[in-house]
């Protein structure tokens, strides 16, 4: 009798303890579809923010679940309050995702060059931006690169770099160089973590550079790779929240939140493989007028043989 007693009092004891954890487990699981639920409808928010397709150019789908290569031009703007700015960071990104391979192309911001429905006057490429926003640039960009066309676009406030990366929780980089330094802040060589505000200075940096604008370009890449990886590194998700308001209060695009998260699934392995290509040219002044980096028209070729290599 007492041992069937004993017994009971055990079954008892495993059912009370089974409903705990299954009580638990329910408000577990109650939290994350309730948190899940709000990611997505800040996602879906912060999309419809950032959210701006390029007004009259009609844009030919990619097959972004099946890896198809895409392009990608991007604008780092400094806009004040009263001032649209220029766009002194234009890369011109391709992505491979069956080659697991991204090439990022800095074009410098002094580069000579036509700008299509403007006039037939030569200007420096990043006066594009300031004529006719982000379809001028586009065009220009096209034009520059002998044809290359771009399938989306990203527009970055460079004040945007501090938010960014103080909201993925800081970045860490591998800085090359002895000597780097601007407005007192100098940054040692070798690994180096970055809050924001010495992120947006680190890719600021150009006197103190001996590669000059050259250097600058490979440094804002650098960030922005750093950035990229950090974002899609894993327990990230409890940062999102400051990640999307930094996204949304600095950054405009025509991707759309199904294209980032197909993105995300089939193109993480190229993150680790970034090929930087470097524009060859000289610079020098026409008849004493404003200073240009002149870029012939055989290396123009070469690029766009380059970009359309990895866009297959």
């Amino acid at each position: 009798m007492t041992n069937l007693r004993t017994e009971k009092r055990k079954r008892k004891k495993k059912r009370k303890g089974l409903k705990i954890f299954l009580l638990v487990l329910l408000v577990i699981i109650l939290l994350i579809v309730g948190y899940l639920g709000f990611a997505y409808w800040k996602t879906t928010s912060t999309f419809d923010k950032i959210h701006s397709p390029i007004s009259g150019k009609e844009n030919t789908g990619v097959a972004l679940d099946k890896k198809q290569p895409f392009s990608v031009l991007i604008l780092g703007v400094d806009e004040r309050e009263g001032d649209k700015g220029r766009s002194d960071t234009l890369i011109a990104a391709t992505v491979n995702g069956k080659t697991n391979k991204i090439q990022m192309l800095s074009v410098p911001r002094d580069t000579k060059t036509l700008i299509p429905g403007y006039d037939s006057n030569p200007h420096k490429i990043n006066a594009a931006y300031a004529y006719g926003g982000v379809k001028m640039a586009d065009a220009t960009a096209t034009q520059f690169l002998n044809g290359i066309p771009f399938n989306y676009y990203i527009k970055i406030n460079m004040e945007g770099f501090r938010d960014l990366v103080d909201a993925v929780g800081g970045i860490e980089v591998t800085n090359e160089k002895e000597g780097l330094s601007l407005k007192g802040k100098s940054f040692k060589k070798g690994k180096i973590s970055l809050n924001g505000e010495d992120a947006l200075t680190y890719v600021r940096i150009r006197k103190s550079d001996s590669e000059g604008d050259f250097g600058r370009q490979k440094r804002q890449q650098q960030v922005m790779s750093a950035i990229a990886e950090k974002a899609l590194s894993t327990g990230i998700i409890w940062r999102f929240d400051g990640i999307l308001n930094a996204i949304g209060d600095n950054i405009e695009t025509d991707f759309t939140m199904t294209d980032i998260t197909r993105i995300a699934k089939n193109y993480r392995g190229a993150l680790s493989n970034v090929e930087n290509l470097q524009v060859k040219g000289e610079g020098g002044r026409d008849s004493g007028g404003p200073w240009y980096f002149n870029v012939s028209d055989s290396e123009r070729a070469r690029l766009h043989d380059e970009l359309e290599k990895n866009l297959d």
